[in-house]
């Protein structure tokens, strides 16, 4: 299995970024940005990145909450990291990891952006703050309530993509359909070509419904090996 090494870069602000990083064994393909669940850089996210490289693309997985010193948070200390979280700080932290990415030698229009999670509801405010060849979310909550003060709200950001975002949903409270169903409708309204998928009863990580998990991935690898060329 490929894998994965650590990286530290200086952002602007003064602050040191840490980058997870996959590298292909083989010829590069493109090239993704990661972003990670709640929980921050887990072994689960490591191994996501670490499958994305196998199938050829080079992937970097920036610490979203390395300004508060943490890569990976037991679970009692997940809501307060993430309401510290910022659309600011988060678009400084991806644009380093797609400047390293450009660094590597991977074009931008072979660039894109995949979100688990919490990750899933990041990646969405990024891929409609920048110009990408392709975005994926898994999950995510903030649809209609942010899941910060310093984020947007889902279905306010979504009709601001630029690039073909695809959304892969499983239902349960965190992520209620009804809130699925109007993010679709207003991702429909943009002018770029976007798909958004729910799966009853899968839960917001996929953890209920290997099918449906198994049915995600496939839609997701599809929707890259589409739109990263």
């Amino acid at each position: 299995m490929t894998q994965t090494r650590a990286e530290t870069i200086a952002l602007t602000d003064g602050t040191e970024l840490r980058l997870t990083v996959a590298r292909p064994e083989t010829v590069v393909r493109g090239g993704l940005v990661v972003l990670h669940e709640a929980k921050g850089v887990t072994d689960r996210v490591r191994a996501l990145a670490a499958r994305l490289a196998e199938e050829g693309w080079l992937t970097v997985v920036p610490h979203l909450y390395h300004r508060d010193g943490a890569d990976e948070l037991a679970a009692e200390e997940v809501a307060e990291h993430v309401r510290r979280l910022s659309g600011e700080d988060l678009l400084a932290d991806t644009d380093a990891a797609f400047v390293w990415l450009a660094e590597q030698g991977v074009d931008t229009d072979r660039q894109g952006i995949v979100g688990f999670d919490l990750g899933g509801s990041a990646a969405l405010v990024v891929a409609a703050s920048r110009s990408l060849g392709a975005a994926v979310s898994v999950g995510g909550p903030g649809i209609c309530e942010p899941v910060s003060a310093a984020l947007p709200p889902l279905v306010e950001v979504v009709g601001e993509l630029a690039c073909p975002w695809l959304g892969l949903y499983g239902d349960d409270e965190q992520v209620p359909a009804g809130e699925v169903d109007k993010l679709r409708e207003a991702a429909e309204r943009v002018r770029v070509v976007t798909d958004v998928v729910r799966y009853p009863g899968a839960g917001h990580r996929f953890d209920h419904d290997e099918d449906a998990a198994t049915e995600a991935w496939q839609r997701a690898r599809n929707w890259l090996d589409l739109h990263l060329r």
